[in-house]
Parts: structure tokens; C-alpha cells; sequence
């Protein structure tokens, strides 16, 4: 287990960030955190990397306790915070080297920062200061500077923003490369970006777990058919799995459920229902959009 987060809440003063959130992410997984603005997933990362602590609850990086093992941690994690950090005023290499001293690599230094150039695409630029280069090459300056000390665990807070598309087709390759060797957090808003680069999607909401699936649920979704129903009474999500051919069952509310399945259910759902003695107050099919299960779990 590589990351490990068990009923964590951040509060600051009355408004609480986090409520409660709890999941957990294994080794050598690229897993993506998505959410809307303000759900809580900059305040995650940033109590997983040991910058704030938390309020209460339990995190765990490769079995230490964050709260008591805050600066080994740090040596076995890369972090490339929403807005990137960097010296501009510095040649890439000169700043690649800056870190690599922090992170006392000693002999290992020269060869480290080499191989993180190769890696990251910089070669061309290691010798141009960070000012002049574009968004695209300034992430991946963060990005080096993340992995130069070797972590086992790279969080990324929104990696992707402001990028144009060739610059974003780069930055996913790199993410994936990366992830073959590493357990990957990746924060961001886009649903492509999750489909593009991560094997399963954490989505967060007013700082609480919405949704924790894999991505091929998403790419089912897309071909998929999906039915929104509304209930006149509560039911329970448990009772309403007894039904076949059912993808995924998304809760909307304790009487309104999106069902995602292999085929058109709509006679199915109806039939099920008068077997159970449920009321049904409206059925409708629903766009197979990754975005509308987006923002039907965030809004």
C-alpha cells in the first residue's frame, strides 16, 4: 500500500475541507483525483506530502504515519504543487542541481540530474533559463524537480492546466512513463486527462469521496446505455444492485439513482419495481457523457 488515508478532515476556522475522506491507493497505480473547484483535493495532497497536517484522521505513506514521519516522507515523495514553484531566474540545469543539492545526493548528483533530463524531455533546454521557456517545458522543469531524489510516490496537482494540446499529449506520455515504475496521484478536473493516463479515478465533492472506480467503468459509460430514475420513497442501493445487467449504479440522492448497463433496462427497472412495491416518479435516458456523471456527482 502506498498511500493510505482513513477518515481524514481538515477545518479551517468553520469551514471544513475535508470531511471524513477515506481511500486508499496501491503501489505502482496512476490513479486520478478529480473534483470541482473548492472539493478539497489541493488540501489532500498537500496533507499527504506533509505540508499542512490534518485535523483528524489517519495518512500513511508506504506505512509511515505522516504526522510522526513527516520529513522521511518527504524522501519518498515527489511533489509538483498546482501552481509551480520554480526560480525563473535560473538555468535548468543550475535549478535541477539546486534541488539535487537539497536533497543531499552527493556523488549520485551529475548522474541523477542527467538521467531526470533525459527522462523529462530537457535536454535541448537544460541550458536556457526557466523565464524563457513555454508553459509546456516549465512543467516539465516541475516535474524534474520532483523526481530528481528518485521517490517512490509522485502526486501532481493539476500537471496539465494552461497547457495547449501538443503540450498536454507530452506531459501524458511523460506521466504514463513515469507511472510504469512509480505509484502516480493525479489531480485534476478533466475527465480525458483521467482517461488518457490513470488505471482508476478517485472523484471528490465539498471535501467528501463521491465516487472510486476504475477506469474502465468510465470507458463503459461511453457505451453504455443510462437511465435516470426517481423513487416517490427511499431505497436502498443494495436492494436496487439485485438488479441483472447493470454496469454501474450511481446514488444521486437516497431516491434518485443513474443506472449504467449493458442494454436498454427501462422495461427491466419498471418490472423490478412493481415486484419490490417501489413507486417510480419519473425514468429517463440519460446522455452517455462522462462529463454528466461528473456533474452529477459534484454538484
Amino acid at each position: 500500500m502506498s498511500i493510505k488515508v482513513q477518515e481524514v478532515s481538515k477545518i479551517y476556522g468553520k469551514q471544513k475541507a475535508l470531511d471524513n475522506l477515506s481511500f486508499e491507493i496501491n503501489q505502482g497505480e496512476i490513479v486520478g483525483f478529480l473534483g470541482p473547484n473548492g472539493a478539497g483535493k489541493s488540501t489532500m495532497m498537500k496533507i499527504i506530502t506533509g505540508y499542512i497536517p490534518q485535523t483528524s484522521g489517519l495518512v500513511e505513506v508506504n506505512a509511515l504515519d505522516v504526522s510522526k514521519d513527516s520529513l522521511e516522507i518527504r524522501k519518498q515523495i515527489g511533489y509538483l504543487p498546482e501552481h509551480n514553484p520554480l526560480y525563473l531566474e535560473m538555468y535548468v540545469k543550475e535549478y535541477l542541481n539546486h534541488v539535487a543539492s537539497i536533497y543531499k545526493l552527493g556523488n549520485r548528483k551529475a548522474k541523477r540530474i542527467a538521467e531526470i533530463i533525459d527522462l523529462t524531455g530537457l535536454g535541448d533546454e537544460q541550458n536556457k533559463k526557466i523565464a524563457s521557456l513555454s508553459k509546456g517545458y516549465r512543467q516539465r522543469v516541475g516535474i524534474a524537480q520532483a523526481l530528481i531524489h528518485d521517490p517512490k510516490v509522485l502526486i501532481l496537482d493539476e500537471p496539465t492546466t494552461g497547457l495547449d494540446p501538443n503540450q498536454l499529449l507530452e506531459i501524458r506520455k511523460l506521466i504514463i512513463n513515469i507511472g510504469r515504475e512509480k505509484t502516480v496521484m493525479l489531480s485534476t478536473h478533466i475527465m480525458q486527462e483521467v482517461e488518457a493516463c490513470c488505471q482508476r479515478v478517485l472523484i471528490v465533492n465539498k471535501g467528501k469521496l463521491a465516487a472510486d472506480r476504475k477506469i474502465d467503468f468510465l470507458s463503459a459509460v461511453k457505451s453504455s446505455p443510462m437511465v435516470e430514475v426517481e423513487f416517490a420513497s427511499e431505497v436502498s442501493i443494495e436492494l436496487l444492485q439485485q438488479l441483472n445487467d447493470v454496469v454501474q449504479l450511481i446514488e444521486l440522492g437516497s431516491k434518485r439513482f443513474t443506472f449504467v448497463s449493458k442494454k436498454d433496462i427501462r422495461k427491466s427497472i419498471f418490472e423490478f419495481a412493481v415486484a419490490k412495491n417501489l413507486v417510480i416518479l419519473e425514468m429517463k435516458s440519460k446522455a452517455q457523457n462522462l462529463e454528466d456523471i461528473f456533474h452529477e456527482l459534484t454538484v
